[in-house]
């Protein structure tokens, strides 16, 4: 079935916003990295690809429905940090738009009565409750940590564990 230009230009905005995290993730992790936090650093570069992956199924569903992707424009993430914690709040902020934006979608595709929509964006509701709770988690354990160097170290060390995953679709 095809969609209609309404939910067709809502999930190509979806496509670029989730470039557009991946890109916000990666520089979050360049941030970390250069605060001497490579395990943290991972974990962020491992997030950022799963942001591609989520662009790639949304990507997968439009072409799918017989439209074609389009990435919009990207511009650079303006994101600068001086701490552990201001990294992750920026992570946190920025799921919060990513789930705000799916709902959106959620909404369009409701309103033109596209039940085709349904299993992929009830799939991105239930991830981004999880990225959410996951990335609270993490900065309420940077909280208790505060400065302390040995718990950071151990922090990052765990976050660093994270295993790699690819940038494609699976199965």
């Amino acid at each position: 079935m095809k969609m209609g230009a309404a939910l067709e230009k809502a999930f190509n905005d979806q496509i670029t916003l989730e470039f557009s995290a991946s890109l916000v993730y990666r520089q979050l992790a360049i941030e970390l990295e250069d605060m001497d936090l490579p395990g943290m650093a991972s974990w962020l570069r491992h997030q950022a690809d799963e942001e591609i992956v989520h662009a790639n199924r949304f990507i997968d569903h439009v072409a799918d429905r017989g439209h074609k992707p389009v990435i919009g424009a990207i511009a650079a993430p303006q994101v600068s940090v001086s701490s552990v914690l201001e990294a992750f709040e920026a992570s946190y902020a920025h799921e919060q738009r990513v789930s705000e934006s799916i709902r959106s979608l959620y909404r369009t595709a409701e309103a033109e009565g596209d039940l085709d929509s349904r299993p992929l964006l009830n799939f991105f509701i239930e991830e981004q409750i999880e990225e959410e709770a996951t990335v609270s988690e993490i900065i309420g354990r940077v909280k208790l940590i505060n400065d302390d160097g040995p718990g950071l170290l151990r922090l990052d060390e765990e976050l660093g564990q994270r295993p790699a995953g690819s940038t494609e679709v699976s199965g």
